[in-house]
């Protein structure tokens, strides 16, 4: 893990950087939020440990404005204001766990291993969906087939991705409807058989195995034949 500790007091940053190095970390440390918020700006790190208190950018604002610059890396929160209120400030701004001063270095170490695996699992999942030779790149919104870039609307986008996240089950047209277009459905409309079969000309017709299929009286799945 590479980590960031954004902490005013040397002897606590110290101590922390120390125990995290022994665990095989990479660490580095910054004394002010405003430090910190260039270092985060211009590196790449696994997790952020940063303390409320700080000098010129104090912890809330330095995570809110993080957040806004679109960083989603992982970030602990070190305070020794415990107070559930301080709690919800922190986490409404974008913390993603929260340690009250003073603590105990194991529960440290513990919690940020579990930031990472959650992270790093969460990239795997979130970032690239697959099925045979079928891949959708949920960070660039791209589709590609043997390779080959497929051009798709927002909306036929988005249920393929309901399809793929659901590969291997049988999906009704009252799913669809719920989960890609937020409405209820009308049984008087063939909207979403419509879609479908835009998408599975588009991902389908010209390639020998047939990825998207009916399941008549059911709905539709999406699995290799």
């Amino acid at each position: 893990m590479r980590v960031l500790i954004i902490e005013d007091e040397p002897k606590l940053a110290e101590f922390i950087k120390k125990g995290l190095e022994e665990d095989n970390c990479t660490v580095e440390v910054a004394y002010d939020g405003q430090i910190g918020k260039a270092l985060v700006l211009a590196n790449q790190y696994d997790i952020l440990i940063c303390d409320v208190n700080l000098p010129r950018i104090n912890g809330f604002d330095l995570v809110k404005q993080l957040r806004e610059h679109n960083i989603r890396t992982p970030i602990l929160m070190l305070t020794a204001m415990g107070s559930l209120n301080d709690k919800l400030v922190g986490f409404e701004a974008g913390a993603d766990d929260y340690l009250v001063k003073p603590f105990e270095f194991r529960e440290l170490l513990a919690r940020i291993k579990s930031l990472f695996r959650r992270s790093s699992e969460g990239a795997v999942v979130s970032n690239l969906l697959k099925i045979a030779d079928l891949e959708l790149d949920l960070n660039e919104k791209i589709a590609r087939r043997e390779g080959k870039k497929i051009e798709l609307t927002a909306r036929e986008f988005g249920l393929l991705e309901f399809l793929m996240r659901n590969k291997g089950k049988v999906v009704s047209r009252i799913d669809i409807a719920e989960k890609v277009w937020d409405i209820h459905f009308d049984t008087g409309t063939n909207t979403i058989d419509v879609y479908v079969n835009f998408l599975r000309k588009k991902v389908d017709k010209e390639f020998s195995t047939k990825l998207i299929h009916t399941v008549v009286g059911m709905g539709y799945i999406l699995k290799e034949e």
